[in-house]
């Protein structure tokens, strides 16, 4: 399919998520929200009692972190969440000097406009804290869950890694809201897949000018809102065309009839 045109050949939104990659967050956030509420049900004495059921309650907390890899894997099949990944997994001095430099504010990132990529340093971190404690989390509730496997004292090792990493997590899930709620386009963008190029160009400036380079060589994913509008030309051009058609036709049974 033929990109439509554009204004000075730039789109004015860019695909920052594709619909695989959007899956992937949802399913893995909707695991995790599972495990930290189903986790704090059986881990409070004061919730555990309120809520009761505490064998379902454990069977889904034990089932959902089985299934927590599971998106992710999946993940793999889709070309641009492997390209994502690639991305997360690289850092760059601009990364370092993000985070020398306290850019987590948005206001300091601004006055500093320091070129970054499709995902800032922070988010980096946030990926690579949360897969390595995901791989955690399931060996050690696998330890908890199957205690046969190994001795009293690697069972208790198990639980104090288990119990602590499971409030730090808890404590970044909260972060990564907060971060999330107080920048609407990155929600629109993880929501729909589309940012506008002014938000990029603001917050990702580096992957705003790599996005443009593909657009000037006829690469990427067209902009919905464009192929919106060329559809809606066309549909207009096409109702002008049968309207004077019809039009013409008219004026010459009218001669006919004089």
């Amino acid at each position: 399919m033929s990109r439509p045109p554009e204004v000075g050949g730039v789109r004015r939104r860019i695909e920052r998520f594709t619909r695989a990659e959007r899956y992937v967050h949802r399913a893995t956030a909707a695991l995790m929200l599972t495990l930290i509420a189903t986790g704090a049900v059986l881990y409070l004495p004061s919730l555990s009692v309120a809520v009761g059921h505490r064998p379902a309650v454990a069977l889904i907390h034990l089932y959902s972190g089985f299934s927590l890899p599971i998106p992710m894997a999946a993940g793999l099949f889709s070309r641009a969440y492997r390209a994502d990944v690639r991305r997360l997994n690289r850092h760059t001095e601009t990364d370092r000097e993000w985070l020398r430099s306290h850019a987590w504010r948005r206001e300091r990132a601004r006055e500093l406009a320091l070129p970054v990529g499709k995902f800032n340093a922070g988010q980096k971190l946030n990926a690579a804290f949360q897969c390595g404690a995901i791989l955690v989390m399931v060996g050690t509730g696998t330890l908890m869950w199957f205690p046969h496997l190994v001795s009293v004292s690697a069972r208790t090792g198990a639980t104090f890694v288990h119990d602590w990493l499971a409030l730090a997590i808890g404590f970044v899930v909260v972060g990564h809201v907060w971060f999330a709620l107080n920048d609407r386009q990155a929600r629109t963008g993880m929501r729909t897949g589309w940012v506008t190029r002014g938000w990029a160009e603001r917050e990702h400036p580096a992957w705003a000018a790599e996005v443009a380079a593909q657009d000037r060589s006829g690469d990427g994913t067209p902009d919905p809102d464009a192929v919106g509008e060329a559809k809606d030309r066309a549909a207009r051009g096409e109702a002008g065309t049968r309207d004077g058609a019809e039009g013409q036709a008219v004026h010459q049974a009218r001669a006919w009839d004089r």
